[in-house]
């Protein structure tokens, strides 16, 4: 595997859950490319996106088909403003370049946020460290595994 996919692996270990992680050569940098290596609807695909709250940063697990409303976010953070975080505050504070973001076991511990929308399913797919690895997990396992607040904030 890679060391970034190791890394998550462990935590999910820490944790107590063994999850199936799988590589795509073609990639699943983005939620589409995700949905297509994987077989699964867009919607399915969990997109782990990491904003600054009122300063502070926190992570935002949200349907590959929506979109994050920043003031719904700054809401649910107690915060008055929202922003998406740079490329180079994603991986200070996650320990994981963007487009490999898991939805847990972070470099740090980061206040997560899971869209309701999300619950809907049966089975999602989030990203396993790398731009080529997602795993699959019921949505309410992986709200309790990432400490997530579900939250209304998809537009």
């Amino acid at each position: 595997m890679s060391k970034a996919i190791d890394r998550f692996v462990a935590a999910a270990a820490e944790l107590g859950v063994e999850l199936r992680v799988t590589r795509y050569p073609t990639g699943t940098r983005t939620a589409r490319d995700a949905a297509a290596a994987v077989g699964c609807e867009l919607a399915q695909i969990v997109k782990s996106l990491v904003f600054v709250a009122g300063g502070r940063v926190v992570v935002v697990l949200v349907s590959g088909a929506d979109r994050v409303d920043t003031d719904l976010l700054a809401t649910a953070a107690g915060a008055a403003d929202a922003r998406q975080a740079r490329a180079e505050e994603v991986a200070d504070a996650t320990g994981f370049a963007v487009g490999g973001v898991p939805p847990f076991g972070h470099a740090h511990n980061l206040d997560t946020f899971l869209d309701r929308r999300l619950l809907g399913f049966e089975e999602v797919w989030a990203a396993a460290g790398t731009p080529d690895a997602c795993f699959p997990i019921a949505p309410g396992d992986l709200a309790r595994l990432a400490g997530a607040s579900v939250v209304d904030v998809a537009q």
